[in-house]
């Protein structure tokens, strides 16, 4: 692939998880359309790594290490949200962590995350090649 194939196939990829965190969030499937919106903010620091370094990024799911491997500025706060995103991965997938994950997913604490992880996609959409 080139460079350009491959920043198309992590932004599509990224648009569709997003497309699918959307959904989940209409029937009340809050921690399955988080875990969603951390597979989106994933793919698209991907295709942020490929603009930037030229090259295909690590398998890391650790979207504060991606960020940084990148090269990107990041602040504190951002260091923190993408430190909660990045617990979604776990909390969707392992039980122990589901049950707790399944009560801390309410309507509100999903709504919050989905708009926070909505700006972070845009934001990193924005970066030019």
């Amino acid at each position: 692939m080139t460079k350009d194939e491959l920043i198309k196939y992590w932004q599509e990829s990224a648009s569709d998880s997003l497309d699918t965190a959307a959904t989940l969030f209409i029937p009340g499937k809050y921690h399955h359309c988080l875990f969603f919106l951390h597979l989106a903010v994933e793919k698209m620091l991907k295709a942020a790594f490929v603009k930037q370094k030229d090259t295909t990024p690590s398998s890391t799911h650790d979207l504060v290490r991606l960020w940084e491997a990148a090269g990107l500025p990041i602040s504190e706060n951002r260091k923190l949200e993408l430190a909660e995103i990045s617990s979604f991965n776990l909390s969707a997938r392992y039980d122990d962590y589901k049950r707790q994950f399944y009560n801390k997913a309410t309507k509100e604490y999903a709504k919050e995350w989905l708009d926070k992880g909505k700006a972070i996609l845009e934001e990193l959409e924005e970066i030019p090649l």
